[in-house]
C-alpha cells in the first residue's frame, strides 16, 4: 500500500529537482545578459527550498504547476531588477502568478570560504561577483479570484555561508 505514497514523493522529488535547476539555469543566464558579473554565488539548497515553496503554492491550483507564470526578479541596493518571465507550460491557459525576488546579500565582505572557491582574493573578477542572501521573496497572485495574493518570505537558518557558484 506504500507504493503509490513513494511515487508520488519520487515524483514531488523530481519535480523539486527540475524547479530548482530552473532557477540555477535562470541565474546562470542573468548573469550574462542582465547581472553583467562573472559569477553568482548562491546558498546551499536555497533554490531547492524555493522549489518546495513554488510547489505547495502550486498545489491548491486547478492544473497546478503547470498553470503558472513565474516572474523571477533580484533585489538590488537601488531597486529591482527583472531576471526573466517563465510560463511554466505555454500550453495551458495560467490560472496563477508567481513573484520571485532573490535578494542580494548586503554583507560587506564575501567569506574566506567564497574568496576560495573564486580563485583568487584580489583578482579583476572580485568585483564582478554577486552574492544572494538566503531570504527570497514569493507572491503568489490568482489571475481568476478576487482573493489577495499570498505572500512568503523565506530565510535560510542554517550557516549562510555555504554557497555555491552558478
Amino acid at each position: 500500500m506504500a507504493e503509490p505514497h513513494m511515487a508520488a514523493d519520487v515524483t514531488e522529488d523530481r519535480s523539486c529537482h527540475q524547479l530548482a535547476k530552473m532557477f540555477e539555469n535562470c541565474l546562470s543566464r542573468a548573469k550574462k545578459t542582465t547581472l553583467h558579473c562573472s559569477s553568482v554565488l548562491v546558498p546551499e539548497k536555497l533554490t531547492r527550498r524555493i522549489a518546495r515553496e513554488v510547489l505547495w503554492l502550486a498545489s491548491c491550483e486547478p492544473c497546478g504547476l503547470r498553470g503558472c507564470v513565474l516572474y523571477i526578479h533580484l533585489e538590488l541596493e537601488k531597486g529591482w531588477k527583472q531576471l526573466e518571465r517563465i510560463a511554466y507550460d505555454a500550453s495551458v491557459v495560467p490560472t496563477f502568478e508567481l513573484t520571485l525576488v532573490f535578494k542580494q546579500d548586503g554583507s560587506a565582505w564575501p567569506s574566506l570560504r567564497d574568496f576560495l572557491f573564486m580563485g583568487s582574493c584580489f583578482g579583476p573578477s572580485f568585483r564582478n561577483v554577486l552574492k544572494l542572501s538566503p531570504g527570497f521573496r514569493l507572491v503568489k497572485k490568482k489571475l481568476y479570484s478576487s482573493s489577495a495574493g499570498t505572500v512568503i518570505e523565506g530565510w535560510l537558518r542554517s550557516n549562510a555561508s555555504c554557497t555555491n557558484s552558478l
